[in-house]
């Protein structure tokens, strides 16, 4: 007789009594035939053409934006997301689908003329098989979307495992994507490590968005097999404000950074760098921006701050301040749900695990730089690089000094937290690895270049 499959279970932050869902995790054989399933529905796929492969994913946006207040409602109860961050997700999951949906129609090569003699050189790029995704649960539409559009576009089928807190979420984008393409090019595989390693273990292309110990893991596991992986990890930004900045501006685009969603973003502000004369008015602007900053029910249109994921989460930022020098929160509202403060502190010590580890959650350390070239030391000095902000009103800083900071990702005068997702987006050191997702770039990852002779059969003529 067999043990029983673990359940997975999936409750409110804001309401934890509030349970969505609790079924059984598929198991590892579970993983491996949906792979299989996939991979035998792909070569159908692929045939199908541009014009069919476009058409579902125009029709997949379609079906968002018809499902779209139903969306925003279930990552509000599901993952705590405050409902104008759920909505403006759903808006970017739709909009993602439709600029992926003129993919198809993109070129795939080029032909070239051989150097001697006739016939003519290709080159031409093909899907890999089977796309296994392995998605987190802070971006429920958003990243499965922009890992699933292009796999589709370009040809490949798709095995998605979210995480096990935004399974719900994750069902619902099946529903929606599973009507617009043919049987097996789509699948949701709920669970979670097990099911997640049997995919990679599976799969014939891996693209991971999570935490850095497992993200490593998925790498070598996929790396080993010689199947091209992509994963982006944790960040520890870090915002830079050098004198010359608009101060209130600075501190307004900061307090969200650390607090919007919770601070529950790989693009959250972890570590404010102020330079010389900035310090002492960014202090005082931005702890007041963040006893400021509304926190509260999710699904309240005016809350910026809402719930941590689960209580782990919640205690780990409590514990990640004890003991500092607390400027801004630093508490527990007394309230139901995974709730707490927006929280700066400072004097911070340089081996203190605030500066070397992604607490994820509404929590940052104000930290002083003498100069420009100190700052950058300090934003370098840490082993993540994904993005950096950095306010200031002169020119040359902006297009010069900041060639220094070892990060994916810079952004001038605006938060630190905000994605493009027709630009590259990854970061540098143990924040990403493997190529660049969103854009252009993706159609890259989820294709391999091939070059072809085409000779001959016999003399010209």
């Amino acid at each position: 007789m067999t043990d029983a499959l673990p359940l997975l279970t999936s409750r409110n932050p804001a309401d934890p009594t509030d349970v969505l869902l609790r079924i059984p995790a598929p198991g590892a054989f579970a993983a491996v035939d949906a792979v299989e399933r996939a991979r035998a529905a792909q070569p159908g796929w692929l045939r199908a053409g541009a014009a069919a492969r476009s058409a579902a994913l125009g029709a997949v946006a379609a079906g968002i934006e018809a499902a779209a207040d139903e969306l925003a409602g279930l990552a509000v109860r599901e993952v705590g997301k405050p409902i104008a961050e759920a909505r403006a997700e759903v808006a970017r999951t739709a909009a993602i689908w439709r600029y992926y949906a003129q993919a198809p129609f993109e070129p795939t090569g080029a032909v070239h003329e051989t150097a001697a003699g006739a016939g003519l050189l290709l080159t031409r790029r093909r899907p890999h098989g089977v796309a296994g995704l392995i998605t987190p649960w802070n971006f429920p539409f958003a990243i499965p979307t922009w890992k699933a559009a292009p796999a589709l576009a370009t040809g490949n089928t798709v095995v998605l495992k979210p995480a096990p807190e935004a399974t719900a979420c994750a069902l619902r984008l099946a529903e929606i994507v599973k009507a617009a393409v043919p049987e097996g090019v789509f699948t949701v595989l709920p669970g979670g490590a097990t099911e997640g390693n049997a995919l990679v273990s599976a799969a014939d292309v891996v693209s991971f968005t999570g935490s850095t110990p497992v993200g490593r893991a998925v790498v070598r596991a996929a790396t080993a097999r010689g199947v091209p992986a992509q994963a982006e990890m944790g960040g520890l930004n870090a915002a830079l404000v050098l004198p010359d900045a608009d101060i209130g501006q600075a501190a307004a685009h900061i307090a969200a950074s650390i607090a919007g969603y919770a601070g529950q973003k790989c693009t959250a502000t972890s570590r404010v760098v102020a330079v010389g004369a900035a310090l002492d008015p960014l202090r005082e602007a931005l702890s007041e921006a963040l006893r400021t900053l509304p926190v509260g029910d999710p699904a309240d249109p005016a809350t910026v701050c809402g719930p941590l994921v689960h209580e782990h989460a919640r205690d780990r930022v409590v514990e990640a301040a004890r003991g500092l020098s607390v400027l801004a929160g630093g508490t527990v509202p007394d309230r139901a749900g995974w709730f707490a403060a927006p929280t700066l502190v400072d004097k911070v010590s340089p081996g203190h695990r605030l500066l070397r580890e992604e607490v994820f959650g509404p929590v940052a350390s104000l930290l002083a730089a003498d100069d420009l070239a100190h700052a950058i030391r300090i934003t370098n000095s840490v082993p993540y690089g994904l993005v950096t902000s950095v306010h200031t009103a002169d020119l040359n800083t902006a297009l010069h000094g900041l060639d220094l900071l070892d990060t994916g990702m810079i952004r001038i005068n605006a938060p630190s937290t905000g994605v493009d997702f027709h630009l590259p987006f990854g970061g540098a050191k143990e924040s990403g690895h493997g190529a660049r997702e969103q854009g252009a770039a993706a159609l890259e990852f989820y294709t391999s270049g091939r070059t072809y002779t085409l000779a001959p059969a016999g003399p010209a003529a």
